[in-house]
């Protein structure tokens, strides 16, 4: 526990009290937000008045991450495990991919910057390594920090990936991680929209993931072997107390950084904000054996994706009328009148339950073990 506040309290600490440093290089360095105006093609709400913002604010937490994760393992005498440095790897890699398309739209003062096929190849390219990494290293116990089951609140026996031969295996293993990488990235992406939306929902999501991980590390089969009639109910995660530091950093950075980024927000977060996070539910779905969970937890996030997806489908099954007003959903209902406010604030319930409901049917399975 001394490890998990520790970290959160560091991380929260240096996105709190350095953004303002920050934000002083960022308007030094010309790091201002483009803004996309409404046009004869386009429509877009009026944003105009945050034309100016600095941008690329998910440096801020990623860095204090980083910083209250290690800070965090050596004050529970903790070191570092292959689990951990993994979701630190897609935090940063994919991150890396947002940061290439935030300083492209910043050097040419414009909203495009990577197209959606070059981050795609970014983020695969990411998820490859990672992929490797998570099915080698072994503990003690055997332990590999991920599996090749697609797993639901734990692996799901019968939903190998390696089924059908380790080739083939292989590469469905890596589409499947790809998918579930892009797929989490792009939904946190297309939801940061709005000043304090992604972040907020972050937090929740983020939070949600720290908590299992702890109750892993709680509920060990390491821990527990030597207790019977708990085999069925214990769990097999390979390193539990490290992803739960790692991910209490994270939600400590985004705390802070939320104080800044809140209506009406100092700084944005960016893409290299937005899909860092996407990275880091994506590793934490894959190593705490959570992924079709993952899709509850992060729901709000999965939301935002299906609305531009069911936005793109109706249009073109009707030849050109529209589902909602515009896409994401948060900008359906600024379209209609809504507050930024109280869209935002709606939104932040709304991750909430949902993240909270998959906490709650995590619980409920392993009382079903009991």
């Amino acid at each position: 526990m001394r490890s998990l506040l520790t970290a959160a309290a560091i991380s929260l600490a240096f996105a709190l009290f350095l953004t303002p440093v920050f934000l002083r290089l960022f308007k030094r360095w010309g790091w201002a937000q483009p803004i996309r105006v409404a046009s004869a093609n386009v429509l877009a709400p009026d944003h105009e008045i945050k034309r100016g913002t600095p941008t690329m604010g998910g440096t801020i937490f990623i860095a204090g991450t980083v910083l209250g994760y290690l800070v965090g393992c050596w004050a529970g005498g903790n070191t570092p495990t292959p689990s951990g440095l993994l979701v630190i790897w897609m935090m940063l890699a994919f991150g890396a991919v947002g940061f290439i398309d935030d300083y492209l739209k910043v050097k040419h003062d414009h909203s495009d910057g990577l197209s959606g096929w070059r981050k795609i190849v970014g983020q695969v390219l990411a998820i490859i390594p990672f992929g490797i990494v998570a099915l080698n290293f072994p503990n003690d116990y055997g332990q590999t920090p991920g599996t090749h089951f697609i797993s639901l609140f734990r692996d799901i026996p019968v939903l190998s990936l390696f089924a059908l031969g380790p080739v083939l295996g292989w590469l469905l293993y890596m589409a499947w991680l790809a998918l579930l990488g892009t797929g989490f990235s792009n939904s946190v992406n297309l939801t940061d929209g709005l000043d304090g939306l992604a972040a907020g929902a972050g937090v929740f999501v983020v939070g949600a993931y720290s908590l299992i991980a702890f109750w892993q590390f709680n509920q060990s089969c390491m821990r527990l072997v030597v207790e019977p009639g708990l085999e069925q109910a214990c769990y097999n995660t390979r390193d539990p107390l490290d992803l739960a530091i790692v991910s209490a950093a994270l939600v400590g950075g985004l705390v802070g950084f939320l104080w800044w980024n809140a209506p009406k927000a100092h700084v944005f977060m960016g893409d290299v904000g937005s899909m860092a996070i996407g990275g880091v539910v994506t590793a934490m779905a894959v190593l705490t054996r959570t992924e079709l969970l993952g899709i509850l937890i992060a729901g709000l996030f999965v939301l935002s994706s299906a609305s531009v997806i069911l936005q793109r489908l109706y249009f073109k099954a009707t030849r050109g009328k529209r589902l909602f007003l515009m896409s994401p959903l948060h900008h359906h209902f600024e379209m209609r009148g809504w507050a930024e406010v109280t869209i935002v604030a709606r939104f932040w319930i709304i991750a909430g339950l949902l993240s909270v409901s998959g906490i709650g049917l995590f619980y409920v399975e392993w009382l079903s073990r009991t």
